[in-house]
């Protein structure tokens, strides 16, 4: 890790021989353009504005941020800290994949997708061909999804419309009655075993099982700043299943709430907690009423 700046309030003081910088507007393009990791920001807790105001200049973007202040003697219990050259950070927003974890997860993902690839692979080719029948055009769907650290991916799917469908309407949102799909695609959708070549997209490191859902990018941009948080999602891989599936939170369900379930999962991510959502998804069915 290389450090280019550091924000403070002032800017009058070094640390460890790095530059540090008077916090200014559009210092997130600056950020972007330094390509940087993370941001640290040096400033007394007392400034909760001006701490408010970083973090909405950077509500659109996944970079790691931390916070500086004088944290000796004192004990935090909203946020854990970092010691990091060894200047004790306040971890304002950061991804749980680092290190261990992340290899742990990578692990995790792609044993379980060649198993499950593997015992399912049967099912691929029936559906496979269902689709073929059904219509013509490719057997895959594939379409442009945001994922981890805001960066766009190809994800599959079994094709379940016509071919160029939204060629006239643009991107639209599924909800509940539409009529867009085949018959035998309005049966993968219902039953979501359109989603099973997402394990193609585990493999390839695209995706987790166990995260948030990808959106496209142009309803990205429609909810972040809609949505509180929206954005945090991101700092995970994307999922096939999450938290806010598990719990009924999915289709054209509440935002706000599947935002709210997907960052608990990130913010208390752990190998077994995945290990429970993949037990409640195959527990609960993949069928499911919010599911067209």
């Amino acid at each position: 890790m290389i450090a280019v700046a550091m924000l403070d309030h002032d800017g009058r003081r070094d640390i460890h021989n790095v530059r540090v910088v008077e916090y200014k507007a559009r210092t997130e393009r600056l950020a972007r353009r330094f390509d940087a990791d993370e941001v640290w920001l040096c400033l007394p807790l007392d400034q909760q504005p001006l701490i408010d105001r970083v973090l909405w200049d950077f509500r659109h973007s996944t970079i790691t941020m931390r916070l500086v202040p004088n944290l000796h003697g004192m004990r935090l219990i909203q946020h854990p800290v970092t010691d990091i050259l060894g200047v004790p950070m306040l971890n304002l927003s950061v991804s749980p994949m680092h290190g261990l974890s992340r290899l742990m997860k990578a692990i995790e993902d792609r044993t379980l997708a060649l198993i499950i690839l593997t015992l399912i692979s049967p099912l691929l080719l029936v559906l496979a061909i269902g689709v073929k029948m059904s219509s013509p055009g490719p057997i895959f769907f594939r379409q442009k999804r945001m994922g981890w650290n805001g960066r766009n991916f190809t994800i599959l799917k079994f094709r379940s419309m016509p071919v160029d469908v939204e060629s006239k309407t643009g991107a639209v949102w599924a909800k509940a009655g539409e009529k867009r799909s085949t018959r035998f695609g309005g049966f993968l959708r219902r039953t979501s075993l359109d989603e099973l070549p997402q394990f193609i997209n585990v493999l390839r490191g695209d995706m987790s099982i166990v995260g948030p859902r990808p959106e496209r990018p142009v309803f990205v941009d429609q909810f972040k700043d809609e949505i509180p948080g929206y954005m945090q999602k991101h700092m995970v891989k994307a999922g096939i299943t999450g938290w806010a599936q598990v719990n009924g939170w999915r289709g054209s369900t509440d935002l706000t709430k599947r935002i709210e379930h997907d960052l608990y999962y990130i913010e208390h991510w752990s190998i077994w907690f995945d290990l429970k959502i993949i037990f409640l998804t195959i527990l609960k069915g993949f069928v499911h009423k919010h599911a067209y």
